[in-house]
């Protein structure tokens, strides 16, 4: 397995607003609008978070609503990354050489796109008998922040997203249902503790197509694992929060754990 790997220039702190909101069951263009009047409330963000499959709602049997990488949901993550000068990140279903992906795409105000497919997928709904699972991590460096976003059930597999590359930030975007929301709270301090990274978990809220309740607990997490912001359980909101690169540093100055790590190969 290989990481994708693309660089950019510094920055000490990165603005991160994330978009804690219901989904419309299997209706892209009613997400689309209703995003747009969320989006409009937003400003000086360097990076907006949307949440897994945020055009569908968690709908993995509705193949049928998967977009090209040139279809709307694409076209106006670009038109909204160029208009608010932040990146857009979030997941949809795509339809690619013959395969559905659930695609997390990260959209430049620059118009560039990069894209990290959901490797673990969820196999106690068959996301995996309809969804082509990924391979390799996406990290990207931007503003001087080497981040590595995931989606949802990644969060579960500490191999996969562990920090052998030294990653400053590590973030999910997810569909996860309040009869699990202990584990999402418990899993997402965990990332950060052991990867020594700020730690970015957004989860929806609301009722799905298969009336699965969404609690929210979208929240972002420090270096040493302690919460640094939660948004309002059950409720539709942004949560705004500036990282510190310095402070991330100090930490691992202070208690340089990493350098012990083991190293190891990812194989399929």
């Amino acid at each position: 397995m290989f990481d994708f790997l693309v660089n950019y220039n510094m920055k000490e702190a990165l603005n991160i607003c994330l978009l804690q909101c219901d989904l419309h069951w299997e209706d892209p263009l009613k997400n689309r609008t209703q995003i747009d009047a969320y989006l409009a409330e937003v400003t000086g963000a360097d990076i907006i978070l949307l949440p897994e499959l945020f055009s569908t709602g968690f709908s993995v049997a509705s193949t049928h609503l998967a977009e090209s990488m040139d279809g709307e949901t694409v076209v106006w993550m670009k038109a909204q990354a160029k208009k608010k000068k932040a990146v857009l990140c979030g997941s949809v279903m795509i339809k690619d050489k013959g395969h559905i992906y659930n695609r997390l795409l990260w959209v430049e105000p620059n118009g560039r796109v990069l894209h990290y497919d959901k490797r673990h997928l969820f196999s106690l709904i068959e996301e995996d008998k309809h969804f082509t699972a990924g391979t390799k991590r996406l990290i990207v460096e931007y503003e001087g922040w080497k981040i590595c976003p995931m989606i949802c059930y990644d969060l579960r597999f500490p191999v996969f997203a562990r920090n052998d590359v030294d990653y400053d930030l590590l973030l999910f975007v997810a569909n996860w249902p309040n009869t699990r929301i202990s584990a999402w709270d418990a899993l997402l301090r965990a990332r950060a503790i052991e990867n020594q990274a700020y730690v970015i978990g957004l989860n929806r809220v609301g009722t799905d197509g298969f009336n699965a309740q969404y609690p929210g607990h979208s929240q972002v997490l420090d270096p040493e694992g302690d919460c640094i912001s939660m948004a309002p359980e059950y409720e539709v909101g942004l949560v705004e929060v500036t990282l510190s690169k310095n402070y991330l540093i100090e930490c691992r100055k202070r208690h340089p754990f990493l350098s012990d790590r083991d190293t190891f190969t990812i194989t399929d």
